[in-house]
Formats: structure tokens, C-alpha cells, sequence
């Protein structure tokens, strides 16, 4: 175990483990679903997928919504990418930025369940089809951010090599 957690590194501590364990926590609360795991082994893959869906919600959903209303700013990925050579710091600052994103995803996740669940409760033929609902709307959020990753590693590599 101690192995297992001495491997994983702050982002993804901060950025998938921790949003997921809250997520998890708050799911029955909120939303009358449960992810709370007895077996911890389980239990910390289980929470670090719900952070990773999470995160994918923020990166995917909220933060190009924030950026139409400009809310946030981002700079040029080659500016980026020349500006953490210089300067270390850039990562943690994005790190603990895509540490709030996700967190807020995580929130609005809670929220989207709440309202299912009521949904679910005046239309009862989503629960017998929640299980392939699920199923699809997890297959096209990991089918985006798979592209996304695409395009980002595709920047990075041509950041790199016009320097």
C-alpha cells in the first residue's frame, strides 16, 4: 500500500485521489449514490477514477465555458512551455489551478447527480437504462479528453522544436 501511494505524484494526489475521496464522501449526501469503498485498495482506485472523471468534467465542460465568458485567461501553449523553463514555479501554480478546476467539477458533478436522481424519479425508465447511460457518457468524456491529450502533446512537440 505504502508502495502503491509512494508512486503517485502531487498531481495526481491533488488533482484525482483528494477531488475523488470528497466526491465519494458527499455522493450519498447529496445525491443518494455511494462509492464509499470497505476495502481500501479498492477503495483508492475507485476514488481516483471518480477525480480523474471529475477532472475531465472541469478540463472538457467548465473550462471552456469559463474561457467564452472570459473568466479565465490562458496564455499561448508556447509561451507556456517556454515560460516553465524559466521559471519552475509554473507547474505548481498549474497544478493547484487544475486542483480548483477539478474540485469545482467535482461539485458540479454533485449537482447533475441531485438532478438525475429526481429526474430518474419522475422518468423511472432512466433507472433501468442508468447503467448504458453511463456507460456511453463515460466512453465519449475519455473519447474527447484522449483527443484533447492528442492535441496537447502535439503543441508541446512542436513548442519544442521550433525553440
Amino acid at each position: 500500500m505504502k508502495e502503491l501511494l509512494s508512486k503517485l505524484s502531487t498531481y495526481n494526489l491533488f488533482n484525482y485521489l483528494f477531488p475523488g475521496v470528497i466526491f465519494s464522501l458527499l455522493t450519498p449526501v447529496i445525491a443518494g449514490y455511494s462509492f464509499v469503498q470497505k476495502d481500501i485498495v479498492i477503495g483508492l482506485f475507485v476514488y481516483y477514477f471518480a477525480g480523474l472523471v471529475a477532472s475531465r468534467v472541469g478540463s472538457l465542460m467548465l473550462e471552456p465555458l469559463l474561457k467564452r465568458l472570459s473568466l479565465v485567461k490562458f496564455s499561448d501553449y508556447k509561451d507556456y512551455v517556454n515560460a516553465s523553463k524559466k521559471d519552475e514555479k509554473i507547474y505548481l501554480l498549474v497544478e493547484v489551478h487544475n486542483s480548483y478546476r477539478t474540485m469545482a467539477a467535482g461539485f458540479f458533478i454533485l449537482i447533475v447527480l441531485r438532478v438525475y436522481k429526481f429526474v430518474e424519479s419522475v422518468m423511472p425508465v432512466l433507472e433501468k437504462h442508468g447503467q448504458i447511460i453511463l456507460v456511453v457518457l463515460l466512453f465519449v468524456l475519455f473519447l474527447v479528453s484522449y483527443i484533447k491529450q492528442g492535441k496537447y502533446v502535439f503543441k508541446r512537440v512542436t513548442a519544442n522544436s521550433n525553440s
